[in-house]
């Protein structure tokens, strides 16, 4: 940054609209304008500039957002509200756009990273970026003996026509167990339940990489804080989006 100018594509991702790469992208599909003129790569704006997107002006200049919320059970992640689902923002109700890294099912509660930095999202989310989240899950009946070891191993999921990846399991009790992935399949942990004929009545997650769920309730957030942001830094570092 020089004298308070930055980048356009950064000025894209900080407002939240999309990470660097695909903010080029725009640019080059001539979708951005700088002060009236089509924006060109690598072109710098700052504080004065007016940039716009598809015709409407686009703000740079908020300050980045990372926060940690507990998602209740039977909220949805997608704004889309043509069920008449309660949503996250419904919930959360945050004054500055913010965007879930991930989701979670309507059944399933737990911490959500929210965020309005694109290139945060899309190196969290980046398909081969071995992240891990941790998930307290209790079944419909005791835990078979033999489950714990398969699931860590990896178990093949029908529906889908995927091993899964090995991971670890820990039964923490008589119908519970801890579970750590690194993939996001679809309802997952669910399916890989069902494989043992045991149903999910409870899952939660409770980390995500080096953020804890911690002492949230249901419905709560928090910022996140300057020492998790340096270490969410460290762990990214490798990440590309």
């Amino acid at each position: 940054m020089e004298d308070g100018q930055v980048r356009i594509n950064l000025w894209l991702s900080r407002a939240g609209i999309c990470s660097r790469r695909e903010a080029d992208r725009l640019i080059a599909g001539g979708r951005v304008t700088i002060d009236g003129k089509p924006a060109q790569a690598g072109m710098k704006v700052d504080a004065s500039s007016s940039v716009c997107l598809d015709g409407k002006p686009v703000d740079g200049r908020q300050e980045s957002e990372l926060l940690l919320f507990y998602k209740p059970r039977g909220v949805v992640c997608t704004t889309d509200r043509r069920w008449g689902d309660v949503t996250v923002d419904d919930v959360l109700k945050y004054p500055v756009r913010v965007f879930s890294v991930g989701r979670l099912d309507k059944e399933s509660e737990g911490l959500l990273l929210m965020t309005n930095e694109g290139d945060i999202l899309n190196k969290i989310l980046k398909a081969g970026n071995v992240h891990e989240k941790e998930y307290i899950v209790t079944i419909d009946r005791p835990v078979p003996p033999e489950m714990p070891a398969a699931l860590s191993a990896g178990v093949f999921l029908e529906e889908l026509g995927v091993r899964t990846l090995p991971c670890r399991v820990r039964q923490t009790g008589e119908r519970e167990l801890r579970i750590v992935l690194t993939q996001g399949l679809n309802r997952q942990i669910r399916r890989m339940c069902a494989v043992f004929g045991c149903r999910v009545t409870k899952l939660v997650r409770i980390r995500i990489m080096n953020f804890r769920l911690g002492d949230l309730k249901a419905g709560e957030y928090r910022k996140a804080t300057g020492q998790e942001r340096e270490r969410l830094k460290e762990l990214l570092k490798d990440s590309h989006n």
